[in-house]
């Protein structure tokens, strides 16, 4: 806080996020408060997990309902399109600074699309509820307009905080609006400390027991997502113009988590897709038998407690191999050990014991292929572990996934903070 230009960014996200918080409590127009606390009750299911990352917006319908996911899909799409159409990739990968700014506009077109069909959605789900004053276009234009415009406030709010403030903006937001369950997390461990008859011995023990789980979970995130495998890679001497540059010794930093949460947010989009078209299509879909019904309590069984033990045994089983799958895609996607091995030979190098060419690309493959199998596993744990809270029917707003989240965004932006300070130790020594 004593360096000006660090102070003026914090407190610049500072201001974006109340406004963020804000926006959160600004219900749309044409909303029967009383009517829509009663259709939402206890909110669960894919949209428990948009309400927990929008912050208990959801669950509120206001104008920030939708949240950020939106954006966080065109971003998949985007990701998965430039592995297919080679101009796109190009421009991903040799595109530079304008190549980068392209890419932007194509995922907000994107954005904007998804969310007018997540805004119609959301509105035709709503509306067999009776959480609406009125039942005309006008209202029914108004509210999706609402929605689309509060996910756009929301995308220019991270972009302003990537830009002129602290950390990435969109995981920023996501980190906001999941900790911000914090306080009903600390009055459910208060309830099972002191009950209705009093001080409860076999409370403290659970919430001291849930606790320190806490803590082992965060630790173990943290040690996961800062561990990497050093390869050591050797340049012998070559000529650079007119001079004899020496060997140097480096290394290439692989990550234990290289796919970090994405792998993760691909599985519970790849789960919960089939249940967010059923129930906007098919009226009080929960309460209903037969095929539809079946798929779409399989399909909320990851973040639902209302279905039955074989929905869930089945969809924990489906989504565990989900994730290590995407964890296998998204790392390969993201690391390419054949232009890798191709870079490292082009300039000189070589990995210590191992051939230049082929070799190094098989010993780099085995290396990822190691470590993507830990980190799959990893997080399909950390995912899968909800799952058994919800056995203990205990509301805990903090699961496996939320953790891995926050503490993911946490160390992201004081590394950016350590960076900023760091600069400006440079720039004083340089003057």
């Amino acid at each position: 806080m004593k360096t000006p230009e660090v102070r003026k960014k914090l407190l610049y996200t500072l201001l974006l996020i109340v406004i963020f918080r804000l926006g959160c409590f600004i219900s749309v127009p044409g909303v029967d408060s009383i009517a829509l606390n009663e259709a939402m009750g206890s909110v669960e299911g894919v949209a428990g997990l948009i309400n927990m990352i929008s912050g208990g917006a959801f669950s509120r319908f206001s104008i920030f309902a939708m949240s950020i996911t939106p954006y966080i899909t065109a971003s998949i799409v985007v990701q998965l399109l430039a592995m297919i159409i080679p101009a796109l990739e190009r421009l991903t990968k040799e595109g530079g600074e304008e190549g980068r700014k392209k890419i932007n506009r194509y995922t907000k077109i994107i954005t904007i699309v998804l969310a007018l069909v997540e805004a119609i959605g959301l509105y035709l789900s709503y509306k067999g509820y009776g959480v609406f004053v009125q039942d005309s276009f006008l209202v029914g234009a108004l509210i999706v307009i609402s929605l689309v415009a509060g996910t756009s406030i929301l995308m220019w709010l991270g972009d302003e905080i990537t830009n002129k403030g602290i950390g990435n903006g969109i995981s920023v937001i996501i980190f906001v609006g999941i900790i911000s369950g914090l306080p009903s997390f600390v009055t459910t461990l208060w309830s099972l400390i002191v009950t209705s008859e009093g001080f409860s011995t076999t409370g403290l023990l659970l919430a001291i027991g849930i606790l320190i789980g806490a803590i082992i979970l965060i630790a173990g995130v943290v040690f996961v997502q800062q561990a990497e495998r050093k390869v050591p890679v050797q340049y012998s001497k070559k000529v650079v113009g007119r001079k004899m540059v020496g060997a140097q010794n480096t290394h290439i930093p692989l990550k234990l988590a290289m796919a970090g949460v994405m792998p993760i947010i691909f599985a519970s989009s790849f789960m919960t897709f089939p249940a967010m078209i059923i129930q906007i299509f098919v009226k009080d879909i929960a309460n209903q038998t037969g095929f539809l019904a079946g798929l779409y309590k399989f399909s909320i069984a990851t973040s639902s407690s209302s279905v039955g033990i074989g929905y869930s045994i089945g969809n924990a089983i489906v989504y565990l191999l989900l994730i290590v799958g995407f964890t296998f895609f998204y790392t390969y996607a993201t690391f390419n050990p054949a232009e890798v091995s191709a870079n490292i030979k082009k300039n000189g190098g070589f990995i210590p014991g191992i051939r230049a060419g082929k070799p190094t690309t098989d010993y780099l493959s085995s290396i990822i292929s190691k470590l993507t199998w830990f980190g799959g596993v990893f997080l399909a744990i950390i995912a899968i572990l909800p799952m058994f809270l919800r056995f203990t029917n205990l509301n805990i707003a903090f699961g496996g996934t939320s953790i891995l989240i926050v503490v993911g965004v946490a160390l992201e932006t004081v590394q950016q903070l350590e960076s900023l300070l760091a600069m400006r130790h440079y720039k004083g020594f340089l003057e």
